[in-house]
């Protein structure tokens, strides 16, 4: 009688249709997914710059009532192996005497990669100082002139820095 009452009738849906939906899905999967790692990519940077002025800050403060920077003997300081694995606080804290009076606690990468010279590292001789995000860290890097370039590394590293020779030559 109707085609929709008969028995015969097709129940389901055939598997070309079933594919083309699942193609369809994974294609929009892909765009999705893609915007969201640029997504969190931006938003480690962002981070990684709110941490350095803030770092900054609590340098200039400390530097102010000490009459100085927190001295590292010669060497960058960081919670990377290179950086002698230091700690966010306390007395074995990458930028010593800062925490918890200037800073409570120091940042860490958001990343949290700390092989080689990944991460934050910080050196002083007491007149000047330098602060880098480096290596496994930035996710992006500033142009010649812009805030946070390290003209010594200026595809590896983000920096701040007290003047020079530090800013230039560290």
């Amino acid at each position: 009688m109707f085609g929709i009452f008969n028995k015969d009738s097709r129940k389901g849906f055939s598997l070309v249709e079933l594919m083309i939906v699942i193609g369809i899905i994974a294609v929009l999967s892909a765009v999705v997914l893609g915007s969201i790692g640029s997504s969190r990519a931006k938003a480690r940077d962002a981070r990684r710059k709110s941490d350095l002025v803030n770092i900054q800050v609590a340098l200039r403060i400390y530097r102010e009532e000490n009459g100085s920077y927190p001295v590292t003997p010669g060497v960058w300081w960081g919670l990377s192996d290179n950086g002698g694995n230091r700690t966010v606080s306390g007395v074995n804290a990458y930028v010593p005497g800062l925490t918890p009076t200037y800073i409570s606690v120091l940042p860490a990468d958001p990343k949290g990669v700390t092989s080689g010279w990944s991460g934050y590292l910080y050196t002083s001789n007491g007149t000047n100082y330098k602060f880098l995000s480096h290596f496994d860290g930035p996710e992006s890097f500033p142009s010649v002139g812009q805030p946070f370039y390290d003209p010594v590394r200026p595809t590896t590293a983000w920096m701040v820095c007290s003047g020079e020779p530090a800013c230039s030559n560290w």
